[in-house]
C-alpha cells in the first residue's frame, strides 16, 4: 500500500464478527461499515472511493469441463486451481473498473474478474482463462461470489456501508473483510477486520467429529442408520 504524510485513516467494523451456522441457517446480512478520517479524526479533505472486500477460506478446487458423447455428459478436460476462496463478494461505491486500472485491480484482486486463481501445473493460458471464467459462473449462481458496483454508501465524505448477504451454503472458517481507500486510482489506506462463520449446535458435534474422531462418527453414523430403519419398520408395522 503507498503512503502519504496526510494519506487518511480507515476505521472499519463489521455487524457480526461470529457467524453461526445452526440447524435451519438460512443465510445471514453483514454491514460492513466505517469511518474514514485524517489522522488528525477530522474529515478528509479530499473525495475517496471505498471498495470492500470480505473472502475466505481459501481452498484447491478441480473444475471439470462436460462433453456431451453418444448422447451422454461425461467429464472431458479439467484443470486444478489452488488457492481459490470458498466465498468472495466485493461492493465499491462505484465499478471498480472506473476507480483503479487494471493492474492495481489484480495487485489488490479489486474485482471478480481480477481473482487470481493460481493453477496447480503447467496450462495453456488461454485455457487457465477458460476453466477460471468457468468456476467464477458456477459460483456466482451460487451466491458465492458476488459484485455490487455502487453497493457502498458514503455519506458526508466520512461514513460508509455496504451490506453483503452470505448464502445458506456458505463454507466454514476464518474471513477477512478488507476496506479500501481509493482517490484518483491510488489506494491510500486499508484496513483488515476479521470474521469467522463456524458450525454451532449439533452441527458442530457432527462436524468435529466427523473430522477429528473417525470411529466415533462412524458408531454414531451406524446408530441413526439402525434408529431409522428401526423406526420405519414399525411406522409400517401399524400401517
Amino acid at each position: 500500500m503507498l503512503c502519504g504524510a496526510r494519506d487518511p485513516i480507515l476505521v472499519p467494523e463489521i455487524s457480526q464478527h461470529d457467524v453461526q451456522v445452526r440447524q435451519g441457517f438460512n443465510g445471514a446480512d453483514l454491514l460492513l461499515f466505517g469511518a474514514l478520517l485524517t489522522p488528525e479524526g477530522t474529515r478528509a479533505a479530499h473525495d475517496y472511493d471505498i471498495v470492500v472486500v470480505l473472502e475466505g477460506p481459501v481452498r484447491s478446487v478441480v473444475v471439470r469441463e462436460k462433453r456431451k458423447v453418444a448422447g451422454m455428459w461425461i467429464n472431458a478436460a479439467s484443470a486444478a486451481f489452488g488457492s481459490a476462496p470458498g466465498f468472495y463478494a466485493v461492493a465499491a461505491s462505484r465499478p471498480v473498473r472506473t476507480i483503479v486500472d487494471d493492474r492495481t485491480a489484480a495487485i489488490y484482486e479489486l474485482g471478480l474478474d481480477a481473482l487470481q486463481l493460481s493453477p496447480t501445473g503447467t496450462i495453456d493460458p488461454t485455457r487457465q482463462q477458460r476453466f477460471a471464467a468457468g468456476l467464477v459462473a458456477h459460483m456466482r449462481r451460487q451466491g458465492l461470489y458476488q459484485q455490487d458496483d455502487g453497493g457502498v454508501q458514503i455519506s458526508g465524505q466520512v461514513l460508509y456501508q455496504a451490506r453483503i448477504a452470505l448464502p445458506s451454503s456458505v463454507p466454514v472458517g476464518d474471513y477477512t473483510a478488507e476496506t479500501f481507500a481509493i482517490r484518483d486510482g491510488r489506494v491510500v489506506a486499508s484496513k483488515v477486520t476479521r470474521v469467522v462463520v463456524h458450525k454451532a449446535g449439533f452441527e458442530r458435534f457432527v462436524a468435529w467429529n466427523a473430522q477429528h474422531n473417525g470411529l466415533l462418527y462412524g458408531i454414531f453414523v451406524v446408530l441413526v442408520s439402525v434408529g431409522m430403519g428401526w423406526l420405519a419398520g414399525r411406522l409400517f408395522a401399524l400401517i
